[in-house]
């Protein structure tokens, strides 16, 4: 049993929070309920101290509360600190270190880890100082929860409602699982990790979303990938028990908490990012659109728009499949496991088994972006797993599904490396 440090903020899905707390509950762990002023419109601290059975922290205060300093005694002895909903006024005072009320200065003082699920309006979500702070958190190791998309509250349907808190829970339980420290390693294995998995242990490197190679300060060269299928995996390893590493280009789906969150750019930092850590990975999976061409020269200042044609001259990135491939086949190992991607629209399966060979690698998933329902910025897909025992088709369904038919056949493949590595006597 866990003590969960349960952070309440001023939004409609405030009400949510009693049903994360519930879950959590039921899930065998203790729950402290910490409510800001604004949470108090939404719900009453009444409601959270029936559930907990603890008096609800809502005031840094307090008459006689300093005489325990409660903000740093909750801070030492709770596993994790999980703020839902969590207001966009939230996010930027933790990002820029303002502690003015309770959550905020426990949110400094805590060393356990932390997990916000956001829940604002679609543009306010958007918007690039919401963006910078998430990004900000997401780099010191805050991991998060995807909002849903719905009606708000304000009347918009869009992107923005709070994650259901199912879902919430579950993102909490896995956070609690990674954790070494003492109070985490008492809590039970929940039932969500694959316990039988090849991958329970391993260390999994996965890439996601496109990278952008810019123009000059204001244009890119980029594509439409939304990096949903790669978080699917990240998510999807995570629950296996894999020690995930995500490296992801400029997305706007939020990636999933699971694990370690490396943030790029352009293909150059995505080879930079991928290539420092690759050789100490079990399996390598390259599900991002990484940019085949960049400018040769990104301009210092806007270009001038002109009646005459503007050319630009590209040049090829590095290709990153291929150099994992030639870095194991220059050390004549079978590790890491690498898989690739194919984004293809015409001769979809027969690229990718040329570019499994081509580059050296043990997979590559050929993925038809041409129609609407899958590949690209969709919440479908349907791909061919290529190996060298032969092609499996993976029919249309959602990323999450698909993600765990890619797995289960690195998994077969990690398999199969480890029974065909040399016995140390």
């Amino acid at each position: 049993m866990a003590l969960i440090a349960l952070g309440v903020t001023g939004g409609i899905g405030a009400y949510k929070a009693v049903e994360v707390c519930r879950g959590l509950q039921k899930r065998g762990h203790d729950v402290q309920a910490v409510m800001t002023r604004s949470a108090r419109r939404f719900v009453t601290p009444l409601t959270f101290e029936a559930i907990t059975r603890r008096p609800v922290i809502t005031s840094q205060w307090r008459p006689g509360m300093n005489a325990d300093i409660e903000h740093i005694a909750v801070a030492d002895h709770a596993a994790l600190l999980l703020v839902a909903p969590c207001t966009a006024n939230v996010i930027g005072k933790f990002a820029n270190g303002i502690a003015d009320d309770f959550l905020t200065s426990l949110y400094l003082a805590t060393r356990a880890p932390v997990l916000l699920a956001p829940a604002m309006n679609s543009n306010m979500l958007a918007h690039a100082a919401v963006r910078e702070n998430l990004e900000t958190l997401q780099r010191r190791g805050v991991r998060l929860v995807e909002p849903g998309e719905g009606y708000l509250a304000c009347g918009w349907v869009g992107r923005g409602r709070l994650a259901e808190p199912d879902d919430i829970v579950e993102a909490a339980i896995r956070v609690l699982a990674g954790q070494t420290t003492p109070a985490a390693a008492a809590v039970p294995a929940p039932t969500a990790v694959v316990s039988d998995s090849a991958l329970r242990g391993r260390k999994v490197l996965i890439t996601a979303g496109p990278t952008y190679e810019d123009i000059d300060p204001v244009r890119y060269v980029g594509n439409r990938s939304s990096g949903r299928m790669g978080f699917a995996l990240a998510a999807e390893a995570s629950r296996r028990g894999a020690e995930v590493t995500l490296v992801a280009g400029p997305t706007t789906v939020m990636p999933p908490a699971a694990g370690t969150l490396v943030r790029v750019r352009s293909a150059a930092e995505m080879h930079e990012a991928v290539m420092r850590v690759a050789d100490g990975m079990d399996l390598v999976i390259m599900s991002a659109a990484v940019a085949d061409y960049t400018p040769a020269r990104r301009a210092a200042g806007k270009i001038a728009k002109q009646d005459a044609p503007l050319t630009l001259t590209l040049e090829r990135t590095k290709d990153i499949l291929a150099d994992l491939g030639a870095m194991r086949a220059a050390r004549g190992s079978a590790t890491p496991v690498l898989v690739g991607f194919a984004a293809e629209t015409d001769d979809v399966v027969r690229k990718a088994r040329d570019k499994r060979t081509r580059k050296r690698v043990d997979a590559v998933v050929a993925n038809d972006v041409s129609q609407p329902d899958r590949g690209f910025d969709a919440e479908t897909n349907a791909v061919t797993i290529v190996t060298a025992d032969g092609d499996e088709s993976v029919a249309l369904q959602r990323k999450d599904a698909v993600a765990a038919a890619i797995l289960d056949a690195a998994e077969r493949l990690l398999r199969r490396t480890a029974a065909a590595a040399p016995t140390v006597r």
